[in-house]
């Protein structure tokens, strides 16, 4: 069942990514080129592919969220290879705000996000980093701390050559329930039991990850607080 119609819902923020002024108050972990091209928000790394993880980063948004929520955006593919990361939910471990000045500085390098001084939720969809993941396309979700691998779909986004964008994915968190959709097709779901692999992670902030040397663009990126019908 598509989740529009199992919750109620209220947007609660929106932002369309067209022009620098939407992101002026984002906090950028790492080194990339933004640019507006299309009136969307395009994201490029700048440090060579060749110096691995130091060549990624991740773009947050200004916000703390609650928990309960649905979060919607519009993606288009346009260079790859690469890989795509939302963080969700993500604060310090013992419940710091996720920019207290006590943790760790960041800078885009991934183990920093799944074993460094954070917990987050985050998926991984348009994996086209390594022959693998362009052999056999998959969207996961992961919990940290730690890198666990807690659920997996097939990835129906094609690759560059055949993309026709946009693409719209949701990312709906409703208490121990995650789903993920792309263009409303369900992706897999995931049901935390807040003992497996540590307490269920409620509130927190959100943010975008690319890895080089990919090249996609963003817009309509909303979220909307929810409840059970």
């Amino acid at each position: 069942m598509y989740w529009q119609e199992q919750y109620n819902h209220q947007l609660i923020y929106h932002n369309p990514l067209k022009s620098h002024t939407d992101i002026k108050d984002f906090r950028l972990e790492g080194e990339a080129a933004f640019s507006f091209p299309l009136q969307r928000l395009r994201m490029e790394n700048i440090k060579d592919p060749k110096e691995g993880q130091k060549s990624n980063f991740v773009l947050w948004c200004q916000d703390h969220f609650p928990e309960n929520i649905a979060i919607t955006w519009d993606f288009w593919p346009i260079r790859e290879p690469g890989l795509c990361i939302l963080f969700f939910a993500a604060t310090g471990k013992t419940g710091e705000d996720l920019f207290h000045p006590s943790l760790a500085k960041r800078t885009g390098i991934y183990d920093e996000y799944h074993h460094g001084d954070i917990n987050a939720y985050h998926v991984s969809y348009y994996r086209r980093k390594w022959e693998d993941e362009r052999q056999f396309h998959t969207s996961n979700l992961r919990k940290s701390y730690g890198f666990h691998l807690v659920s997996q779909g097939a990835d129906p986004l094609p690759s560059v050559v055949d993309a026709n964008g946009p693409y719209h994915i949701e990312l709906v968190k409703y208490q121990e329930n995650i789903q993920f959709y792309i263009n409303q097709l369900l992706i897999f779901q995931f049901y935390d039991d807040g003992e497996t692999h540590g307490s269920i992670l409620r509130d927190g902030r959100i943010g975008f990850r690319q890895m080089a040397p990919l090249i996609a663009e963003y817009a309509n990126f909303n979220v909307f607080q929810i409840n059970k019908k």
